[in-house]
């Protein structure tokens, strides 16, 4: 009576999500090999084992899980259990082990006769492996199927996976109303507990890593809050808890709280190495990079993009913006031209259209940046969020000024202005202001453009972004300029820094190249240096790029 007493308690406590309770009692009458754990006990400790972050001890019980059914004769809950660890190790950035358990799950469903549920879960295998293809209308069609089986069969996992994959393929094809209601379907059967633990927090996760790639900041919030919470109630949990804190650092950062951004996004870090690692954490790692990159800790920045690759994160546009800070342009528009070439579908180039128009701009590719803002501001209005909408108006303000359109750069930022401030993101309205400032500079009205530069320096000042502060100084005439270089001896300085010729310079400046000549005479006179090499390194040292 003692072990079968164990086991019902051992069972309670995972129908009461008591994880670690139920892990040690399902571990240890598991390991005394006394109990007879079916395969459905065994499916539970693999789950609780996943949930605390073991993922070892949750791939050895499913594979004991299937051994255990196919003993008993029970192939559907072997399909189950090949289908669940074809699942973890996908997850996990094993694919090749994890193709080889969907041809155990495909080949064992091939004895099963009837409309059973299992059939739905082996679908739902073949539609993540159609979206890692980028097979999206392929896919599209099977995760309507996965959501249809789990209706006729009364499994939420079915239906929440399939809504939620339905939802972000329409989102990454343009169609976001109808992509966006669909993955807000499928969090109705999250909340109302109609979905098994780990795949609430895989819908969880899929639904807020969506809405971040399309700016929808507002579900974000929303539905990070609910994670969190979610999270908070389940003791011990390790699993999903990494993604929460990388959420909660974007929004964070979003509105300007970029210490505490820091501290959560080191958090998520820790919670992917506590999991046994995570294809996710190149995320964690990129996010830390553009706060490092916005603060102006260049080094550490660096560092972060670099980890970020090395984790098997793409390219982002931070990389190339920290590449422009420290004059690096022509390389950082090289970057950026290859992530646009590499970015086909709308949602993929939101993601690195507003800081490859930034970077271009700064690197004076203007008939390059033009069509590339125009082509983000149609994407706004596909996906309707305030912050591509922000993004947007930002975007053309940035190319309108670089081409002497004081008047429409004046325009766009007025509007990304507005638009960010519904949003409460400090920094981006205090950017959008500092861009404003310049434009009525440009257009005569000087008191409108000191307002305007105080009121973003003041801003950055107090968010503790030091390059923008700098700037803002530098514009208002606050900041004498290291080595008693002019102000035009410093726009002479950074555009050289940046690589330009004297060519270059005089274009850019609408000077002739005899005087930018006269001019890099007396910096270097001033700085006493020799060459345009170590001009550069002033350059870099002071923050003058």
């Amino acid at each position: 009576m003692g072990v079968v007493d164990d086991l019902r308690r051992a069972r309670e406590a995972f129908e009461r999500r008591e994880w670690v309770s139920a892990f040690r009692a399902l571990s240890e009458l598991e390991g005394d090999g006394a109990a007879g754990l079916r395969a459905d006990d065994l499916m539970a400790l693999a789950t609780t084992a996943y949930l605390l972050g073991r993922r070892n001890d949750c791939v050895q019980a499913l594979q004991r899980a299937y051994r255990a059914a196919l003993d008993g004769g029970d192939e559907r809950a072997g399909v189950r259990a090949a289908a669940r660890l074809a699942l973890v190790l996908a997850l996990g950035g094993e694919g090749a082990v994890a193709s080889g358990w969907v041809a155990r799950a495909e080949r064992l469903l091939e004895r099963v006769d009837g409309d059973v549920v299992e059939r739905g879960h082996v679908l739902v295998l073949l539609m993540f492996r159609l979206i890692g293809q980028g097979e999206r209308v392929a896919a599209l069609d099977v995760a309507r199927q996965v959501a249809e089986s789990g209706r006729r069969h009364g499994d939420g996992d079915l239906v929440a996976l399939g809504l939620n994959a339905e939802g972000r393929l329409l989102t990454d094809l343009g169609e976001a109303g109808d992509g966006l209601r669909r993955m807000d379907e499928a969090m109705v059967g999250v909340v109302a507990g109609e979905v098994s633990p780990v795949v609430a927090g895989i819908v969880y996760c899929s639904m807020i890593e969506a809405c971040t790639w399309i700016d929808d900041y507002g579900r974000v919030a929303e539905w990070t809050h609910a994670l969190t919470v979610w999270c908070a109630e389940q003791p011990g949990l390790v699993a999903f808890t990494g993604q929460c804190a990388v959420h909660r650092g974007q929004l964070l950062r979003l509105h300007g709280a970029f210490a505490s951004a820091l501290d959560e996004l080191e958090l998520a870090v820790r919670r992917y190495a506590a999991q046994g690692g995570n294809p996710a954490v190149a995320l964690a790692l990129q996010e830390r990079g553009d706060v490092l990159r916005i603060l102006g800790e260049h080094r550490r920045a660096r560092e972060a993009y670099e980890a970020a690759a090395a984790a098997g994160g793409a390219d982002a546009p931070g990389r190339a913006l920290l590449a422009v800070a420290e004059g690096r342009a022509a390389a950082a528009a090289g970057t950026v031209r290859r992530r646009l070439d590499e970015a086909h579908d709308k949602v993929s180039r939101v993601r690195v259209l507003p800081g490859a128009v930034e970077v271009l701009v700064g690197a004076g590719a203007l008939e390059e940046a033009a069509p590339l803002a125009d082509e983000l501001g149609r994407l706004a209005v596909v996906f309707g969020s305030p912050a591509l909408r922000g993004a947007a108006w930002f975007a053309g303000a940035q190319v309108a000024l670089a081409r002497g359109d004081a008047a429409g750069a004046a325009t766009g930022a007025r509007r990304a202005v507005a638009a960010w401030t519904t949003l409460g993101a400090a920094y981006d309205v205090a950017r959008c202001r500092a861009l404003l400032g310049r434009a009525y500079r440009d257009l005569g009205d000087e008191e409108a453009a000191r307002a305007e530069l105080v009121a973003a320096r003041e801003t950055f000042a107090r968010l503790g972004t030091r390059p923008a502060e700098r700037e803002c100084a530098r514009l208002l005439g606050e900041v004498p300029a290291p080595g008693g270089l002019s102000p035009r001896e410093v726009e002479v300085l950074r555009l050289v820094a940046a690589g330009g010729s004297n060519a270059d310079v005089a274009a850019e400046l609408v000077l002739s190249e005899k005087t930018v000549a006269r001019h890099l005479s007396n910096i270097f006179v001033k700085l006493g240096v020799t060459s345009r090499t170590a001009a550069t390194a002033f350059a870099f040292e002071h923050d003058l790029l």
